[in-house]
This record gives structure tokens, sequence and C-alpha cells, in this order.
């Protein structure tokens, strides 16, 4: 991917959003993983 040095304003916005919003989604992303071991793994150890 070549980056360009004359990007005009608007991409450069649109860029920084699609960073913003992809790391957010990520973010999202990580956090219901989380989550979903955090409740399973409590209900691990009385099975064995």
């Amino acid at each position: 991917m070549t980056r360009r040095k004359d990007l005009d304003p608007a991409e450069k916005a649109r860029s920084g959003r699609n960073i913003a919003l992809g790391l957010g989604l990520a973010a999202f992303v990580v956090l219901v993983f989380v989550v979903t071991v955090v409740k399973l793994g409590g209900n691990v150890g009385p099975h064995f």
C-alpha cells in the first residue's frame, strides 16, 4: 500500500475515521471475547 503525500482534507479525515472505526470494532470484539471467557470460565470447574 503506497501512501500519497498530497491527500486532500476529505481523504485524510475519512482515513482517520476508518482507522478509529476499525480500532473500535477490534476493541468490541476483544471485549465480547473476554466477557464470554469469564462467564464460561466459572462453569468449567464444577463439571470435573
